[in-house]
């Protein structure tokens, strides 16, 4: 085919250019500006500035470079390998110098089983610091329950296991059977609501949920949020009964009483009515030996009594308290009479005081009381006038006199 001048319809491009607009179409791509890509990691090479690896295609072997800057590495949720399948969330970019293009990636997540792993790893993480398995928050089992409940799937083996063994190990137990589907997607859901109607029904005082061994895939459900959520907030005991070998599902810790099995799950639940019979018998002997140990004990003990008794005459007892009661009835008497005679020596003393201050016994002695007619006493002469009339009481009689004169005291 022959090309003329003509039949271009556009000037050439350089090689930049034509580098230049095909990163302008990439990385303008709103697809490829963020873009989940799946791949088998088939080399890792590691730099300074970044993780650099090739994701390749398993059935088409389609490879594509791609980059984790260093900057970036804290962020990723796992570490690429060989070998490993993963899932990328990145941009493409293209690098003009080499005109190829490759992925930066933000993200690495582990594909199919390494990313349930991951997901239960992450989960598990953020309820442990919510504090859901903590040890402190398990509640005891109740030592006899009236009635329990279980939540399992009817058609479940696990649901004619439990019925088993409770009917062998604590005959006449009120089972309650709250039906759940136990596998699949719709499993989360329908074993929450089968808890909350246990929970609403209010007549069980423990839980069992319970469900027979499966693959991993079988028992994704007891690792889901809203079903780990509704074990740890039920408001009765929680024992979990799930069959298998691998490591505890999420709802195993938050459960208060892990079994792993149907069967263990309904032995742990109730106390074997066997077991009970022989912890009351063996209860009864100890009570009976301490009873008689107790009653032997006060026999010894009143048995001492009486022997002090006897050893000891109640008639030199009595005697002796006869003898301390004279002597308590004597120094009573006598601080009776030390106090008397004192209180007579006062009286008397007072006596005399008073006969000393009586009027008539100074007037024997020579001494007058001068009154007025009106019967004041006299006893400044300012206080009287001349020719004025008084009356004198002398020990024996009385005197009617007149002041002819008024002679005052020089001092006064």
């Amino acid at each position: 085919m022959t090309f003329s001048q003509s039949t271009l319809s556009a000037p050439p491009l350089s090689v930049g250019g034509l580098v230049d607009y095909i990163q302008a179409v990439l990385e303008n791509d709103p697809v490829l500006h963020q873009v989940w890509v799946v791949g088998e990691v088939s080399s890792v090479t590691q730099h300074p500035k970044g993780l650099f690896f090739n994701l390749t295609d398993t059935d088409t072997r389609a490879t594509i470079g791609c980059v984790a800057w260093r900057s970036q590495w804290n962020r990723l949720a796992t570490q690429p390998g060989v070998g490993d399948q993963v899932t990328l969330l990145g941009t493409v970019k293209v690098y003009p110098q080499r005109s190829n293009y490759q992925l930066t990636v933000w993200q690495i997540l582990p594909s199919g089983d390494g990313l349930r792993a991951w997901r239960y790893r992450q989960l598990k993480q953020r309820l442990q610091m919510e504090g859901v398995f903590d040890a402190a928050a398990k509640r005891p089992l109740p030592p006899l329950p009236r009635a329990i409940a279980v939540v399992s799937s009817p058609q479940a083996a696990a649901w004619g296991d439990i019925q088993r063994s409770l009917r062998h190990h604590h005959p006449g137990l009120k089972v309650l059977f709250s039906p759940a589907t136990v596998q699949g997607e719709t499993a989360p859901l329908s074993i929450v609501q089968a808890i909350h109607r246990v929970a609403m029904d209010g007549r069980a005082e423990v839980l069992i949920l319970a469900r027979g061994g499966g693959a991993s895939e079988d028992l994704e459900c007891f690792d889901d949020e809203r079903v780990v959520r509704a074990v740890a907030s039920c408001p009765i005991p929680v024992v979990t009964g799930i069959g298998h070998e691998r490591d505890e599902s999420l709802a195993d810790l938050a459960a208060d009483v892990c079994a792993h099995t149907p069967t263990a799950a309904a032995i742990a639940a109730v106390p074997a009515l066997a077991d009970l019979v022989v912890a009351q018998a063996e209860r009864r002997h100890r009570l009976h030996t301490v009873v008689q140990h107790q009653l032997q004990n006060r026999y010894l003990d009143l048995e001492g009594l009486r022997q002090r008794l006897l050893r000891q005459r109640l008639d030199q007892q009595l005697q002796q308290r006869l003898a301390y009661l004279g002597q308590i009835k004597a120094r009573l008497r006598q601080s009776l009479q030390v106090k008397w005679q004192q209180a007579s020596d006062r009286q008397a003393s007072l006596d005399s005081r008073l006969r000393n201050l009586e009027p008539g016994l100074v007037l024997q002695r020579g001494y007058a009381l001068v009154k007025t007619l009106s019967g004041q006493v006299v006893t400044d002469v300012a206080s009287l006038t001349p020719q004025q009339t008084l009356r004198i009481q002398l020990a024996k009689g009385q005197l009617s006199v007149q002041v002819i004169a008024l002679e005052p005291d020089d001092d006064c």
